[in-house]
């Protein structure tokens, strides 16, 4: 097996294997007496309240101040860090004490992609999402170390320019968030009208999904999709998990068709993080057929469909619903209690002028967010090369941090963004 962490290491880095600079900790003790912690893609921190939670409190692994923790599972790559808190984490994860190397550039060296990449390989399972590398194998993994010297150095520089990638980062996510809420106020101001209250469902039709036996589902790509509420996001469709009918049956459940233009809603689960499950079919996803859970949304000759999209996207379809699902563990919603949403109503071309008016201003809205989001991919990118390329000795960082490469990157990933 080639060693990928030794590959383009200086020959006067010092070769070893990764049991020789951390000892594995194994005391086990209860959540009550340590506090649980997460293994997260950022590091250690006080348990989320989204984690899976146990009944085996009492039957975990304890974590000390400066401990080395990793999440031995390949679908959690990338999750661990060096802990600031002590306290315990589950069976799942490992715990390493550092021996013979500093601390702090452990942290970096066990976080960068290349280990991430060299621990996943020396790792076991059927199928990928099972895959784990446990202790046993982790240990024996090579790594090429320079002195404690050159490491603190190599620590402290990484410190100081992954914090301030991190920062730019940051100030970027805060854009697109400001331009997320941007866009709501947009849609908040186009459905405004000051017009007569009227039902949704005096000017839309509205067909809920057939319930097609998942017995005779078909996993043949030729046959055809099944449009499921999974695969109905914000905005747009997504067919990453599909299953199909077979064409030969299309006869049985043809009016359940959907083409180009036709709008669709998840009604399980219909809001997430990013917004409202409502989305409109492009040449790309039709046909397909409508399952159960999801329905199609047909506006009348009342209604434009564009201004329709703005309503069932706005924060005012989303307010209607709160106290109806309040205390419903999972979050469903029928036809008939669209239908009896109400909103402002104005006449066909006022509707065709604000939806037009909207429409614009969210074109320019998701071009900046794009670029912005582009921008941050490259952040990560050059975050994660520059911690590879520092502890594996592929660049000389006191040379480095003098030479403005830094600075050239940022400037240059910022142009980008701004072209």
């Amino acid at each position: 097996m080639t060693d990928i962490m030794t590959l383009a290491s200086p020959p006067d880095w010092s070769l070893y294997r990764l049991g020789q600079l951390f000892r594995e900790r194994k005391e086990k003790g209860s959540d009550k007496d340590f506090p649980p912690l997460s293994v997260t893609m950022g590091g250690i921190v006080p348990q989320l309240e989204t984690a899976a939670k146990t009944d085996d409190g009492d039957n975990r692994k304890i974590v000390r101040v400066g401990d080395y923790v990793i999440n031995s599972r390949s679908d959690r790559k990338g999750s661990g860090g060096v802990s600031d808190y002590e306290g315990s984490v589950s069976l799942i994860s490992i715990v390493l004490e550092p021996r013979n190397i500093d601390p702090r550039f452990a942290h970096h060296l066990l976080r960068s992609p290349a280990f991430q990449e060299e621990f996943y390989r020396w790792g076991h399972g059927i199928v990928a999402d099972l895959w784990t590398t446990r202790y046993g194998d982790m240990k024996n993994i090579r790594l090429r170390i320079p002195d404690l010297a050159t490491q603190r150095q190599i620590a402290d520089f990484l410190d100081r320019e992954t914090a301030r990638i991190d920062l730019l980062i940051e100030k970027k996510q805060r854009l697109v968030a400001l331009l997320g809420e941007k866009w709501e106020s947009v849609v908040e101001s186009a459905i405004s009208t000051d017009g007569k209250r009227t039902k949704l469902g005096h000017h839309i039709d509205i067909l809920s999904g057939y319930a097609f036996p998942s017995s005779d589902f078909s996993i043949d790509p030729d046959d055809m999709p099944l449009l499921r509420g999974a695969n109905v996001s914000p905005g747009s469709i997504r067919w990453d998990d599909t299953v199909y009918w077979s064409r030969e049956r299309l006869g049985e459940v043809s009016r359940f068709l959907l083409d180009a233009g036709d709008v669709v809603l998840g009604m399980d689960r219909p809001w997430i993080s990013s917004g409202i499950r409502v989305a409109e079919l492009t040449e790309k996803d039709a046909p397909a057929l409508l399952l159960q859970r999801v329905c199609r949304i047909a506006p009348r000759k009342t209604l434009d469909k564009q201004f329709m999209k703005l309503l069932l996207t706005s924060r005012q379809f989303l307010a209607y619903f709160e106290p109806i699902m309040t205390g419903v563990s999972v979050p469903h919603i029928s036809p008939d209690q669209v239908s009896s949403f109400r909103f402002e109503y104005v006449d066909r071309e006022e509707q065709v002028k604000r939806a037009t008016a909207a429409v614009k201003e969210r074109d320019r809205i998701t071009r900046v967010q794009s670029s912005t989001e582009k921008s941050i991919d490259r952040l990560k990118e050059y975050r994660s090369a520059l911690i590879t390329a520092a502890v594996t000795g592929q660049i000389d960082v006191a040379t480095y941090a003098k030479s403005g490469t830094s600075d050239r990157h940022l400037d240059a990933i910022q142009e980008e963004m701004d072209a």
